[in-house]
This record gives structure tokens, sequence and C-alpha cells, in this order.
């Protein structure tokens, strides 16, 4: 069942990049390569793509037995953040309000500011001169855009939201300066994984940083890098990987030229701690991958996934977490 799922939804041109770098790399006839594609997928229960992002040509048997994939994730989620427990990490309005004190920034809808143009005029005249519009349930920061607001009339950003169905607004948040420093381009987030157990008992599964590159969004997705974290001290501890396998890890920033190995995450344990705190306020979500922004003042929390990406742990840290997440299944 999940076999068939897999080859439906590979994206065949992707997949054919993959295929035929990873043919020419590792000099493997096509025969050899498709037929460990397959023995993976039904042994370890990943995706046809997961095979390469999860750079399984790489690893013995034993290391792929620890990588958990896309099978295992929606079992394993779905288990953990029932359907019907969801809405409040993927509409960003309700998260936003329920997590107001946490977010560290102001917000509006698209209805209240057509309601009350005094609180659009307070957006407008911001002293950061952005604002970041978005639609309310977009994932994997699709559907994000920022406004410079110096030369717009409310009218003007009324139309634009309505146009491109943007039903949301917020403060623009502007980064920790050492943050800035590196990776210029757009906003980097920490990625924090928690567990649920309970109140008085929330573990981090894993961490990672998240920088841009090219792109004002750095989700893996979008062309941009993550590095792994120490848990302990916030401190980068390998080269920073693309989601793209046809790319290379790396030590300096392609734009910034600045050392990406050894990087310390300001705020650290607030930066957990926020993460730790926000796990608490969703029981009922119990596995949830936390982006939080770190400004000159400390961390925000800017949104929760309850599909957070297997991958974007698992690529950095380099070795697998199946292990880590059994030991919460009941």
């Amino acid at each position: 069942m999940y076999f068939g799922y897999y080859i439906l939804k590979t994206p065949r041109k992707q997949f054919f990049k993959y295929f035929n770098f990873v043919k020419k790399e590792k000099h493997i006839s096509s025969f050899a390569l498709y037929k460990d594609i397959v023995y993976s997928s039904f042994k370890y229960n990943i995706s046809i793509i997961d095979y390469f992002k999860l750079r399984f040509i790489n690893k013995t048997h034993r290391e792929r037995e620890e990588y958990v994939g896309v099978g295992f994730m929606y079992e394993y989620q779905l288990k953990m953040n029932p359907k019907d427990r969801r809405e409040l990490l993927e509409n960003k309005i309700k998260f936003l309000g329920h997590f107001r004190e946490l977010a560290g920034r102001e917000w509006a809808t698209f209805e209240m500011l057509q309601q009350d143009s005094a609180l659009l005029q307070r957006f407008l005249e911001d002293e950061k001169g952005k604002v970041v519009v978005k639609y309310s349930r977009g994932q994997c920061g699709q559907q994000v855009r920022v406004v410079e607001t110096g030369n717009i009339t409310g009218r003007d950003l009324l139309d634009l939201m309505r146009q491109n169905k943007f039903d949301l607004i917020e403060t623009f948040v502007v980064q920790h300066d050492d943050l800035m420093r590196i990776a210029p381009r757009g906003l980097n987030t920490i990625r924090v994984v928690t567990q649920f157990i309970s109140d008085t008992d929330i573990q981090i599964v894993g961490v990672g940083l998240r920088l841009s590159i090219y792109d004002s969004v750095d989700n893996m997705g979008a062309g941009n890098i993550v590095l792994p974290l120490d848990l302990q001290s916030g401190i980068t501890t390998d080269s920073a990987s693309y989601a793209d396998i046809t790319k290379q890890d790396i030590k300096t920033h392609p734009l910034t030229g600045l050392d990406l190995v050894g990087f310390r995450v300001p705020h650290w344990e607030a930066c957990k701690n926020l993460a730790i705190e926000a796990a608490r306020l969703t029981p009922e979500n119990k596995s949830v991958g936390w982006d939080i922004a770190v400004t000159n003042a400390g961390p925000v929390l800017i949104e929760g996934n309850h599909d957070w990406g297997h991958e974007s742990l698992q690529v950095p840290m380099r070795k697998g977490i199946k292990r880590k997440l059994l030991q919460f299944v009941i």
C-alpha cells in the first residue's frame, strides 16, 4: 500500500535528477540502483525520494534501520497529533491567538484591518518599515510576503492582500545581529522538535539551525541550508546540508563568506525554554516542530508544525532518530 502511494507521489523531475546524479557519482548501474531503491522502500518504509534525501546510498544496513521515512512519520504523527487536534497548528490565526504571549509580535486579520482604519494605519507606520502578510493556512513558507510600507497606502495594502488571498498581517521580526550578519537574506529560525509526555516531562527530540541563502524563506525546500546544533550549547557542530543532494555540504555561507561551523545561537537556553513552554500549551499535540526566531531581546515563536519534516533533523544530524521516537510509542 505504501509503495504504491510512494510511486504516485514521486516528483518525476526530481527523481531523475537525483537518480542520474547518484548513478554517476557512485558508478552504479541503473538496474542495481532501482533494485536498491525498491528494496529500501519495502524494507525501511521510506518513500522513493526519501532514499535520496536521507542519503541511503551512503548508508549501511544498520544505519538505514535507524532512519524514519514518510511511512513511519505518517503513522507516528497520526498517533501523536490526531487529525482533529491539529487545527491550532494548521491555522496561523488561531495559533497566534493561542500563543500570543510567546509570539513577540503584533498581528491582525484581514477583516480586522477592514473594520479598523486606525489599526491598519498602525501597521503602516510601524518603525520597522515592513510588514509580513500571509495566508493563514499556508505551509512550508509559501504564500508569505514581506511588504515595504514606506510608499504604500492602506487601500493598496488591502488590495494586495485581497488579490493574493492573504488573510493575516504581522509586524516584521528583526532577527538578532549575529544571525543577520551570517545570513542576511531572510528570517532564520531554529527548529526545535519537542515530545510532550506530561506537563512536567517535555523532551527535546532534536534541534537544527535553518539559514537562508538566496530566498527570504529559510525552508530547506526553498533551496536553503540546515545545520546540526549541540543541544546543550547551541553551537553548530558540522557543515550545513541542502535538501538537494546534488549540492555539496558547505562550511561557509555562500553570500557572506562567514564560517558556519562553530556558530553559537544567541539566547540558546531561552530558545529551548520557549519551545518547552509552547509544548506545554498544546498537550493534545504531542510531537511538534517549533520554528523560533531570535531577536536581540530574545527568542519569539514563529509557528508550530505537527508534520515537521523528518529530513530536517536527520539530514543535518547525519543519523536516524527512529530509536528515539520509538521510546515514545506506547
